[in-house]
């Protein structure tokens, strides 16, 4: 697959099948996000990766899913992410402006995985204390999101946008997620 056709088949997935995504995918989908653009080159992140069950669990709580259907949105039981990827990013290196380089990593992470047919949900909602407790993560350091992983259980589908961004389920529990057309979007020369 093209990755121009990567991009365009990505969905976000937020149910997930019970099956381990190994170690040497993660080290691979990492990787894809270290070397992302930085500002200046500074390369404030760093990345803690989850993949035993049991630390898992204790982080699903910590997180908020799918904001416009919740709770219907939210992981089944047994339907739960695998794996989770947490961009932490050292204060020390950037206090301030870092949002653009967790942008690049988790967008090259994103597509690293579901090249490898890993489905993915960004999450911006954490319990950042809670989490940091949990992940041991030291003063000086802050998670900013974290990019839940698993072989998808669901096929959302993409709808033209009509006066709505809210994405929502239909009877079959298929996720339909608007999407604004190209020719709403792109600007020739100027704009408009």
């Amino acid at each position: 697959m093209s990755l121009y056709d990567l991009i365009v088949s990505r969905r976000t997935i937020r149910q997930f099948k019970r099956a381990p995504v190994s170690r040497p995918i993660l080290e691979k989908i990492i990787n894809a996000g270290r070397l992302a653009p930085s500002a200046g080159n500074m390369q404030p992140l760093e990345f803690v990766a989850l993949d035993d069950a049991e630390t898992c669990g204790r982080i699903f709580p910590c997180l908020r899913w799918a904001g416009y259907i919740a709770p219907a949105g939210n992981p089944k039981p047994g339907q739960e992410p695998a794996a989770y990827i947490f961009p932490i990013v050292n204060l020390s290196v950037r206090e301030k402006g870092y949002e653009n380089d967790v942008g690049a990593a988790v967008e090259n992470m994103i597509l690293a995985a579901w090249e490898e047919g890993i489905g993915s949900c960004w999450l911006i909602s954490v319990e950042r204390a809670k989490a940091a407790e949990i992940l041991r993560i030291p003063e000086g350091f802050r998670i900013d999101s974290v990019l839940a992983l698993g072989y998808p259980a669901e096929r959302p589908l993409v709808e033209d946008f009509a006066g709505s961004v809210k994405y929502w389920k239909d009877e079959q529990g298929v996720l339909h997620v608007p999407k604004r057309r190209l020719q709403d979007v792109l600007h020739f020369n100027r704009f408009r």
